[in-house]
């Protein structure tokens, strides 16, 4: 079975939500301790959301230096698999994973909503379960999820097709040109602020097409990087 180890961090609170989610996408989850260099022989790994070390500094800055994050980026820069989510995305950014970085809400709030999103790219490790174009309904919540770069940066990410969601009919953070996830150049990274991981199960997570609570749009990362494994 696919083992895909999500890492906590002091103040992490999403990593249940993300072992379950893996679970239900037909893997085996490992619990990663931000203190613990080993990976336990995972093969993908994700970064859950949260507010690791109080987002003191800026989000993520702490963990970036966190033991499990060295074994992490040596990981992913030699193609491993890896997903981060919300204070996870934060991560990728200052681990210099992923390009650009997150700053406050333009509206200086915390924000809590079901979300539109847009698949700009379904070639990823994380994605190839989804359709180019797609529309997808996942939740989103956070305080510092503004996605900003230089005009440089955007520009190579649009021309790359590395952008891999936008928003849909709202921009609730003021992220640059709509973004709301990207990737590396390989693909096998990916971070984006929404959350799968809370719309992967019938009857608890957003509306969706069978009714109220039955959106299970998330559900196809963890099914996406599973298959992408064994394929």
């Amino acid at each position: 079975m696919t083992r895909v180890g999500v890492v906590t961090f002091p103040g992490t609170l999403d990593d249940r939500d993300a072992a379950r989610a893996v679970r239900l996408a037909g893997g085996e989850p490992v619990a990663l301790w931000h203190a613990d260099e080993n990976l336990h022989e995972v093969d993908a790994v994700v970064l859950p959301g949260g507010f690791s070390y109080g987002d003191y500094l800026r989000a993520g800055a702490i963990s970036r230096f966190a033991p499990v994050m060295g074994s992490v980026v040596d990981a992913a820069n030699g193609g491993m698999p890896v997903l981060g989510i919300c204070n996870g995305f934060q991560v990728l950014t200052e681990a210099h994973l992923l390009p650009g970085s997150m700053i406050k809400n333009d509206h200086l709030h915390f924000l809590c909503r079901e979300q539109v999103l847009s698949v700009a790219n379904a070639e990823t490790s994380w994605t190839r379960d989804y359709a180019a174009g797609e529309r997808i309904t996942i939740p989103l919540k956070n305080q510092d999820g503004q996605y900003v770069a230089d005009e440089r940066t955007l520009d190579e990410l649009e021309g790359e097709g590395r952008v891999v969601f936008r928003y849909e009919d709202v921009n609730p953070n003021g992220s640059r040109r709509g973004i709301a996830g990207i990737s590396n150049a390989k693909g096998n990274v990916v971070g984006l602020m929404p959350h799968p991981e809370h719309a992967v199960e019938a009857g608890f997570g957003p509306d969706g097409a069978q009714g109220p609570r039955s959106g299970t749009d998330g559900l196809r990362f963890f099914t996406s990087v599973l298959h992408a494994l064994v394929g």
